[in-house]
Protein backbone atom coordinates (compact mmCIF):
# COMPACT_ATOMS: atom_id res chain seq x y z
CA UNK A 1 0.00 0.00 0.00
CA UNK A 2 1.43 3.38 -1.01
CA UNK A 3 1.35 6.79 0.62
CA UNK A 4 -1.39 7.98 -1.74
CA UNK A 5 -3.57 5.02 -0.73
CA UNK A 6 -3.10 5.91 2.94
CA UNK A 7 -3.92 9.59 2.35
CA UNK A 8 -7.05 8.74 0.34
CA UNK A 9 -8.20 6.19 2.92
CA UNK A 10 -8.00 3.23 0.57
CA UNK A 11 -7.29 -0.16 2.03
CA UNK A 12 -5.96 -3.28 0.47
CA UNK A 13 -8.40 -6.15 0.18
CA UNK A 14 -7.85 -9.04 2.58
CA UNK A 15 -6.91 -12.22 0.77
CA UNK A 16 -9.33 -15.09 1.35
CA UNK A 17 -8.07 -17.56 3.93
CA UNK A 18 -10.19 -20.69 3.67
CA UNK A 19 -8.26 -22.34 6.49
CA UNK A 20 -10.16 -20.06 8.87
CA UNK A 21 -13.15 -22.36 8.30
CA UNK A 22 -11.30 -24.94 10.41
CA UNK A 23 -11.80 -22.75 13.50
CA UNK A 24 -15.54 -23.52 13.47
CA UNK A 25 -15.44 -26.81 15.45
CA UNK A 26 -13.64 -25.25 18.42
CA UNK A 27 -15.91 -22.18 18.25
CA UNK A 28 -18.91 -24.51 18.31
CA UNK A 29 -17.84 -25.81 21.71
CA UNK A 30 -17.83 -22.27 23.11
CA UNK A 31 -21.12 -21.51 21.36
CA UNK A 32 -22.82 -24.49 22.99
CA UNK A 33 -21.36 -23.80 26.45
CA UNK A 34 -22.20 -20.08 26.47
CA UNK A 35 -25.42 -19.90 24.46
CA UNK A 36 -26.84 -23.43 24.10
CA UNK A 37 -26.55 -23.63 20.29
CA UNK A 38 -25.47 -26.94 18.75
CA UNK A 39 -24.59 -27.78 15.12
CA UNK A 40 -27.43 -28.89 12.86
CA UNK A 41 -25.13 -30.75 10.47
CA UNK A 42 -26.08 -28.48 7.60
CA UNK A 43 -23.87 -26.02 5.79
CA UNK A 44 -23.71 -24.26 2.46
CA UNK A 45 -21.50 -22.25 0.13
CA UNK A 46 -23.09 -19.29 -1.68
CA UNK A 47 -21.86 -17.86 -4.97
CA UNK A 48 -23.11 -15.69 -7.79
CA UNK A 49 -24.88 -17.98 -10.25
CA UNK A 50 -22.66 -19.27 -13.02
CA UNK A 51 -23.68 -20.92 -16.27
CA UNK A 52 -21.66 -22.84 -18.83
CA UNK A 53 -19.53 -25.88 -19.40
CA UNK A 54 -16.63 -24.74 -17.17
CA UNK A 55 -18.92 -24.46 -14.17
CA UNK A 56 -20.59 -27.79 -14.95
CA UNK A 57 -17.16 -29.46 -14.93
CA UNK A 58 -16.30 -27.81 -11.61
CA UNK A 59 -19.68 -28.73 -10.11
CA UNK A 60 -19.21 -32.33 -11.25
CA UNK A 61 -15.72 -32.29 -9.65
CA UNK A 62 -17.22 -31.09 -6.34
CA UNK A 63 -19.91 -33.77 -6.46
CA UNK A 64 -17.38 -36.50 -7.33
CA UNK A 65 -15.12 -35.39 -4.49
CA UNK A 66 -17.91 -35.43 -1.92
CA UNK A 67 -19.70 -38.44 -3.44
CA UNK A 68 -16.60 -40.56 -2.79
CA UNK A 69 -17.12 -39.89 0.91
CA UNK A 70 -20.88 -40.39 0.54
CA UNK A 71 -20.28 -43.96 -0.59
CA UNK A 72 -18.52 -44.68 2.70
CA UNK A 73 -21.01 -42.85 4.92
CA UNK A 74 -24.27 -43.37 3.06
CA UNK A 75 -25.11 -39.67 3.16
CA UNK A 76 -26.67 -37.60 0.40
CA UNK A 77 -24.07 -35.85 -1.76
CA UNK A 78 -23.85 -32.10 -2.00
CA UNK A 79 -26.84 -30.53 -3.71
CA UNK A 80 -27.06 -27.39 -5.87
CA UNK A 81 -29.96 -25.01 -5.17
CA UNK A 82 -30.88 -21.48 -6.21
CA UNK A 83 -32.51 -18.84 -4.06
CA UNK A 84 -35.04 -16.15 -4.92
CA UNK A 85 -32.28 -13.52 -5.05
CA UNK A 86 -30.50 -15.21 -7.96
CA UNK A 87 -27.66 -16.81 -6.00
CA UNK A 88 -26.60 -20.44 -6.07
CA UNK A 89 -25.88 -22.59 -3.03
CA UNK A 90 -23.99 -25.85 -2.78
CA UNK A 91 -25.46 -27.48 0.32
CA UNK A 92 -23.96 -30.30 2.39
CA UNK A 93 -25.90 -32.37 4.94
CA UNK A 94 -24.17 -34.23 7.75
CA UNK A 95 -25.27 -35.52 11.11
CA UNK A 96 -25.14 -32.87 13.87
CA UNK A 97 -22.11 -34.55 15.48
CA UNK A 98 -20.05 -34.29 12.30
CA UNK A 99 -19.22 -30.58 12.29
CA UNK A 100 -15.52 -31.16 11.48
CA UNK A 101 -16.53 -33.27 8.46
CA UNK A 102 -19.05 -30.60 7.39
CA UNK A 103 -16.29 -27.98 7.63
CA UNK A 104 -14.14 -30.21 5.40
CA UNK A 105 -17.01 -30.28 2.89
CA UNK A 106 -17.33 -26.47 2.93
CA UNK A 107 -13.57 -26.07 2.54
CA UNK A 108 -13.50 -28.57 -0.36
CA UNK A 109 -16.37 -26.81 -2.16
CA UNK A 110 -14.75 -23.38 -1.74
CA UNK A 111 -11.31 -24.67 -2.78
CA UNK A 112 -12.64 -26.47 -5.84
CA UNK A 113 -14.63 -23.44 -7.00
CA UNK A 114 -11.61 -21.22 -6.35
CA UNK A 115 -9.22 -23.47 -8.27
CA UNK A 116 -11.78 -23.71 -11.10
CA UNK A 117 -11.50 -19.94 -11.56
CA UNK A 118 -14.74 -19.08 -9.75
CA UNK A 119 -13.15 -17.46 -6.67
CA UNK A 120 -14.45 -13.98 -7.58
CA UNK A 121 -18.00 -15.42 -7.63
CA UNK A 122 -17.78 -16.85 -4.08
CA UNK A 123 -19.77 -14.84 -1.53
CA UNK A 124 -20.02 -16.71 1.75
CA UNK A 125 -20.24 -20.04 3.50
CA UNK A 126 -22.35 -20.88 6.51
CA UNK A 127 -22.79 -23.53 9.14
CA UNK A 128 -26.17 -23.93 10.84
CA UNK A 129 -26.82 -24.14 14.59
CA UNK A 130 -29.98 -24.53 16.67
CA UNK A 131 -31.00 -24.14 20.30
CA UNK A 132 -33.37 -26.44 22.18
CA UNK A 133 -36.07 -23.75 22.08
CA UNK A 134 -36.08 -23.78 18.26
CA UNK A 135 -34.02 -20.66 17.63
CA UNK A 136 -31.73 -20.91 14.60
CA UNK A 137 -28.34 -19.37 14.02
CA UNK A 138 -25.79 -19.39 11.24
CA UNK A 139 -22.12 -18.60 11.50
CA UNK A 140 -21.45 -16.95 8.16
CA UNK A 141 -17.95 -16.80 6.66
CA UNK A 142 -17.41 -13.89 4.26
CA UNK A 143 -15.12 -15.27 1.57
CA UNK A 144 -13.69 -11.95 0.42
CA UNK A 145 -13.16 -10.63 3.97
CA UNK A 146 -11.91 -13.75 5.72
CA UNK A 147 -14.22 -13.04 8.67
CA UNK A 148 -17.28 -14.53 10.34
CA UNK A 149 -20.50 -13.05 11.70
CA UNK A 150 -23.58 -14.54 13.36
CA UNK A 151 -26.95 -14.38 11.63
CA UNK A 152 -29.98 -15.10 13.82
CA UNK A 153 -33.38 -14.84 12.11
CA UNK A 154 -36.42 -14.56 14.35
CA UNK A 155 -38.88 -17.46 14.08
CA UNK A 156 -41.80 -17.18 11.68
CA UNK A 157 -42.26 -15.73 8.23
CA UNK A 158 -41.15 -12.23 9.16
CA UNK A 159 -37.76 -11.24 7.87
CA UNK A 160 -36.48 -9.91 11.16
CA UNK A 161 -33.26 -10.61 13.00
CA UNK A 162 -32.49 -11.17 16.64
CA UNK A 163 -29.86 -8.43 16.86
CA UNK A 164 -29.40 -8.89 20.60
CA UNK A 165 -28.54 -12.56 20.12
CA UNK A 166 -26.18 -11.74 17.24
CA UNK A 167 -24.26 -9.25 19.39
CA UNK A 168 -24.16 -11.72 22.27
CA UNK A 169 -22.76 -14.42 19.96
CA UNK A 170 -20.17 -11.94 18.67
CA UNK A 171 -18.96 -11.40 22.25
CA UNK A 172 -18.91 -15.16 22.94
CA UNK A 173 -16.86 -15.94 19.83
CA UNK A 174 -14.56 -12.91 19.75
CA UNK A 175 -11.59 -14.98 20.95
CA UNK A 176 -12.49 -18.03 18.84
CA UNK A 177 -13.11 -16.65 15.34
CA UNK A 178 -12.04 -13.63 13.29
CA UNK A 179 -15.36 -11.77 13.71
CA UNK A 180 -16.30 -9.13 11.12
CA UNK A 181 -15.94 -5.76 12.83
CA UNK A 182 -18.08 -3.79 10.37
CA UNK A 183 -21.72 -4.49 11.35
CA UNK A 184 -22.78 -3.10 7.97
CA UNK A 185 -21.31 -6.25 6.43
CA UNK A 186 -23.45 -8.57 8.53
CA UNK A 187 -25.76 -9.21 5.60
CA UNK A 188 -28.97 -11.15 6.16
CA UNK A 189 -29.10 -14.52 4.41
CA UNK A 190 -32.88 -14.98 4.42
CA UNK A 191 -33.98 -18.44 3.47
CA UNK A 192 -30.42 -19.70 3.11
CA UNK A 193 -30.26 -23.46 2.65
CA UNK A 194 -28.42 -25.01 5.53
CA UNK A 195 -29.83 -22.59 8.10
Amino acid sequence: MGLLDILLGRTRAVAPDLDRLFTLPSAAVSLEAAAGFTPTGQGAVCFATVEGAAFERTHREVRDLLDADAGRTGRTPVELTHDSYGYSWLVSHRSPGELPVLVNDLHAVNSTLESGGFGPRLLCSLAGFAADDGRRLALVYLYKRGTFYPFAPLPGDRQQRDNTLELRIRAVLADELPVEGDLGRWFPVWGAPGL
